[in-house]
């Protein structure tokens, strides 16, 4: 499959309308917002791109990682064709990303695949 660049960003969607990443990013600061989405765009016209921007966390499953002023923030997200989906997003509270992010990402990533 021929991949098409830029990789277009979508946000995941629940099947209420909402999307979780983009409510997430409005409750940041503008500065805040300003880096990850940069930091998305790199991936979206890098892809594949690796450490320190992006990590592999499981299969299907990668996250963008953004250093902000006082915290860390991550994007996880999953490729669909010549498409980033954006499925959850958080700032990092501690050194090891939590599992329960994860596996809010695959259970959103799965949804995706039945719909």
């Amino acid at each position: 499959m021929k991949r098409e660049y830029p990789l277009e960003a979508r946000f995941f969607r629940t099947e209420t309308g909402n999307e979780p990443v983009r409510e997430w990013l409005r409750s940041l600061s503008n500065e805040d917002k300003k880096a990850i989405g940069e930091d998305i765009k790199t991936v979206q016209y890098g892809w594949p791109i690796g450490m320190p921007l992006a990590r592999k966390m499981c299969n299907g499953i990668w996250e963008v990682r953004t250093r902000l002023e006082n915290k860390i923030s991550r994007v996880l997200f999953t490729l669909s064709e010549n498409q980033i989906i954006l499925l959850h997003g958080f700032i990092k509270k501690t050194e090891k990303t939590p599992k329960d992010d994860v596996d809010l990402a695959i259970k959103r990533m799965k949804q995706l695949k039945r719909g």
